[in-house]
């Protein structure tokens, strides 16, 4: 992961809870949300919160929890996430990093995070506070992306910016949200942590846009990779959007295209 993986700035949060939370991470969040829902946890923590796709998903859910704190690191993402839920006094907003939690040791008996892991700079430090907060008996509930090949429209896009500019083609994509898909290391840095009981389940879902050009400006200008590309020409999100569009309709048709989208959920406990 490089440092601009992690920049969801400008216009960034708006076009990633307009266009891509619908696209890839709804369907997931509810997911999530039903897992965490089923361990009838009174205390729960959410990091990586991103525009909060599972707190509107999850605070339904939990109505006896007694306390719900919801972080993120970016403050934008969290300020867009906030003005999106309705308000609720027993959810508490709170700009965090996941690596060093303000929270004292068992103070949950859940932590979810949805795809933000991929995101940490150090994945053990990461988990360890997660254990850190845990009560005894509770659990960490977090996914992550399968390979890019498993999520079509991802592969698709990548392969646009990488025809776009093959001398130095950007990476973001396969690199960080699609990149951390091998259950053998992620168990063994959930083992690193202190976590002793991990399952994981592998969970297809199917992608829907009404346009090919959704997905394309989805993921070309609703993520990281939009840093990327702009670095490398004043013009290249443009060409690279349209690239991806047109690589969509070919494979999908142009009116609404659907594609398959894939992800592992991982439940451990101390």
């Amino acid at each position: 992961m490089t440092e601009s993986d992690s920049v969801f700035s400008g216009s960034i949060p708006e076009i990633y809870d307009t266009y891509l939370v619908p696209l890839i991470f709804e369907s997931f969040a509810e997911d999530l949300a039903e897992r965490v829902a089923a361990l009838s946890p009174k205390s729960v923590l959410e990091t990586a919160a991103g525009s909060g796709v599972v707190t509107r998903a999850l605070a339904p859910r939990i109505r006896s929890a007694e306390r719900y704190v919801v972080t993120d690191l970016n403050p934008e993402m969290l300020n867009h996430a906030s003005g999106e839920q309705d308000p609720q006094h027993r959810i508490a907003w709170r700009q965090a990093d996941a690596l060093e939690l303000p929270f004292d040791d068992d103070s949950f008996d859940a932590v979810c995070c949805q795809f933000g892991v991929m995101f940490f700079p150090d994945r053990v430090a990461g988990y360890a506070e997660a254990r850190r907060v845990l009560k005894p008996g509770g659990r960490f509930v977090f996914n992550v992306w399968d390979r890019i090949e498993a999520n079509e429209f991802a592969k698709l896009v990548h392969d646009a910016a990488a025809e776009t500019f093959p001398d130095d083609p950007p990476q973001f994509l396969a690199r960080t949200p699609y990149g951390y898909h091998d259950l053998a290391i992620v168990e063994q840095e959930l083992r690193e942590a202190n976590f002793t009981q991990v399952s994981v389940v592998t969970v297809q879902e199917t992608s829907r846009a009404p346009s090919p050009r959704h997905p394309a400006v989805a993921l070309c200008h609703g993520t990281p990779l939009r840093n990327e590309i702009e670095l490398r020409g004043e013009n290249g999100l443009d060409v690279v959007t349209d690239r991806a569009t047109e690589a969509i309709a070919r494979r999908y048709g142009a009116g609404h295209v659907a594609g398959r989208i894939q992800a592992h959920v991982i439940v451990a406990a101390p």
